[in-house]
């Protein structure tokens, strides 16, 4: 089939104007059409990119069934192996108002015969150790005794 120039011009206005009123189409009846061209899909299922989200709870159902296909392969009951499912928000656990003031008068009577008792922080740490370093004498003899290393190292190399 041999086409001229004027022919193919035509032809890439016609799809061009598919295209666009496939747009339209599209957007009108809110991405549910498919494209006759095949190049571009708007709608309907993503031919790759990001992650698809799941809920919570498909999440759940999906672990479940996969519990129960491996217990079923093991030859175990699937229910106990199956974890309770999920009855809404997951509540925070923390202390209860009494739950903290007991263990805050708890923390004051256990500090106050502490006191009491002439111990404390202070009186059961040590005296602090004397931070270790190098003196500037013994930096210098470390620093002249890598320095004879190294030229032993270059003269040992230059003979090879």
């Amino acid at each position: 089939m041999d086409l001229s120039l004027n022919q193919l011009t035509q032809a890439l206005s016609i799809r061009k104007q598919i295209s666009a009123l496939e747009e339209r189409l599209s957007t009108l009846f809110g991405g549910s059409t498919s494209s006759t061209g095949g190049r571009k899909r708007r709608g309907g299922r993503r031919s790759g990119g990001g992650r698809r989200r799941m809920s919570a709870a498909t999440r759940a159902k999906l672990a479940a069934a996969a519990r129960a296909r491996w217990a079923k392969r093991k030859g175990t009951t699937a229910t106990a192996t199956t974890a309770p499912a999920a009855k809404g928000p997951r509540r925070r656990r923390g202390l209860t108002a009494a739950g903290r003031r007991k263990l805050s008068e708890s923390m004051k009577a256990r500090w106050a015969a502490r006191r009491k008792s002439g111990g404390g922080a202070a009186a059961t740490k040590a005296a602090p150790k004397k931070k270790r370093g190098l003196t500037a004498a013994g930096r210098r003899k470390l620093s002249e005794a890598m320095k004879a290393r190294w030229a032993a190292r270059r003269k040992a190399a230059g003979k090879k």
